[in-house]
């Protein structure tokens, strides 16, 4: 294979993004584009738009806000 191709399919990196909420809304747009494409996803938009996108695709709800997310003992 010559050369490498750009795929728009979803990829699955090594590591999945620790980064918080705060970290995502103060994020330059450089760092969002970079994140975003390393796991195959969309970089239109504006950088409002990114960052929300970002967040989420990458934060998760937190279980403590959220009892339903609770496993329940049965």
């Amino acid at each position: 294979m010559t050369g490498a191709r750009e795929s728009n399919e979803f990829k699955m990196p090594l590591h999945y993004p620790r980064y918080t909420k705060r970290e995502y809304q103060d994020m330059p747009e450089w760092m969002v584009d970079r994140l975003l494409a390393e796991y195959g996803l969309p970089t239109n938009g504006d950088l409002p738009q990114k960052r929300d996108f970002a967040m989420g695709a990458f934060l998760w709800p937190d279980a403590n806000k959220h009892p339903s997310l609770h496993k329940k003992n049965v």
